[in-house]
């Protein structure tokens, strides 16, 4: 049989598919016209304003996404009538099991219903729970509520809600409508959502300024730049004997307490953390910044004083007390991808790293908590807080570097924080 156009053509019209019942400038607008928003949020709040200048009396809509973030378990965005942006909510983990969420027409969903309607006008008639979301939606004036699932790939299962605001609600016309925009209003949102697990993702990962570097592109084995920045290395004491002497989930405990301590007075003073290392880390204040190295100073301060909280809630515990040490240095470092041709790392490396790792080390040896190299003092202008140990000679450098403890008169938290 030889191939016909005519007759493929006439096969395609005579099989146009079940979608969209009815087309429409605004299903045009959702396929066509929003490529250049980049958040779902803002669509959401366009589509509600083309709907209601349409005649759909959509007065409140919600979206709700569980995301693959370390913190939340999910977000829902709202936009009511009057908003000109819309309002954005993240939940904990936990949040499923609260008796709030598990009275909620937002469970039916997930637990598997298609749609949940209801008449808000006649809740005493309902045959289905008054919710405490419906008594306060009818408070707010509005008439009706409908709420639909959007799947997005591998059924992964997320929600659309719309309400009414006019006497009797939303029409069967209306709701067909509503329901004609779920396909591209999936699609929409799911490209969406799937740029923002990627920056989650990274973020969560490699930390915010590289992940920005690989999202624009930095992607390469090799790629990077040359930064000056100021250094930090830490590393858990001891963690070897605790992990053998305590059970697996509370030597979790105790790590994953650590790192809180370490990592939040790190990250809110501009710090990033590229990694952690088994019971260590690694971070950069990159010199870009002029307050580069008394933000740093400021954050072991506070690190120090949040570790030894811990300490003492470890010990009403009957915990091991944690004990650590920290190198500190200044210089340039190489700032990219490093490693093999699959699994790439973006991190730093150089002479400068290697310094800052000798002093963490060091800290074994001459006992103090903290070591901070003379060049990152001088940078600092700290001197009349330290104390000079002398000049050490470092395993795999050619000089010894002279080093620097905070003065073990005083406090050296409070003198940090009265500096800052």
């Amino acid at each position: 049989m030889q191939f016909s156009p005519e007759a493929a053509a006439r096969s395609h019209v005579e099989s146009q598919g079940m979608w969209p019942i009815r087309r429409s400038d605004i299903l045009d607008w959702l396929m066509h016209d929003t490529r250049d928003q980049r958040f779902i949020d803002n669509i959401l709040v366009d589509l509600c304003e083309r709907l209601r200048a349409a005649g759909i009396p959509v007065a409140r809509a919600t979206m709700h996404f569980r995301t693959l973030h370390p913190q939340w378990l999910g977000a829902r965005i709202l936009w009511r009538t009057g908003l000109k942006e819309a309002n954005i909510s993240t939940f904990s983990y936990g949040v499923e099991t609260t008796p709030q969420f598990l009275a909620s027409p937002i469970n039916e969903i997930f637990n598997g219903a298609t749609e949940v309607r209801q008449n808000l006008e006649e809740l005493d008639k309902a045959d289905r729970p008054a919710y405490s979301l419906y008594e306060e939606m009818h408070a707010e004036g509005l008439t009706d509520y409908i709420a639909w699932p959007i799947y997005h790939t591998l059924g992964k299962r997320h929600i659309v809600t719309f309400a009414a605001d006019i006497p009797g609600g939303f029409t069967e016309e209306h709701v067909t409508f509503l329901k004609d925009l779920l396909p591209a209003l999936t699609l929409v949102s799911e490209i969406r959502l799937k740029n923002i697990l990627a920056r989650t993702l990274l973020r969560t990962y490699v930390g915010p300024h590289a992940s920005e570097q690989i999202l624009a592109g930095a992607t390469t084995r090799g790629s990077g730049t040359t930064v000056g920045a100021a250094i930090l290395i830490c590393d858990l004491r001891d963690f070897t004997t605790i992990s053998d002497m305590w059970p697996r989930d509370d030597v979790i405990d105790l790590l994953n307490g650590y790192f809180d301590a370490m990592s939040e007075p790190i990250e809110k003073h501009g710090g990033e953390i590229l990694k952690f290392m088994g019971d260590g880390l690694l971070a950069i204040f990159p010199l870009s910044d002029p307050m580069a190295c008394a933000n740093l100073l400021q954050a072991i301060s506070e690190a120090e004083a949040a570790v030894g909280a811990l300490n003492e809630e470890n010990s009403r515990q009957g915990r091991e007390v944690l004990r650590y040490g920290v190198g500190v240095h200044v210089g340039d470092v190489m700032y990219g991808n490093i490693g093999s041709r699959t699994r790439l790392d973006f991190t730093v490396i150089g002479p400068a790293v290697n310094v800052a790792s000798r002093l963490e080390t060091l800290t074994k040896e001459v006992k103090r908590p903290v070591l901070l190299s003379k060049a990152f003092v001088e940078m600092a202008g700290c001197e009349i807080e330290m104390e000079s140990l002398g000049a050490f000679p470092l395993k795999g450098l050619g000089e010894p570097v002279d080093v620097f403890a905070f003065a073990t008169n005083g406090n050296s938290s409070a003198r940090h924080q009265a500096r800052s």
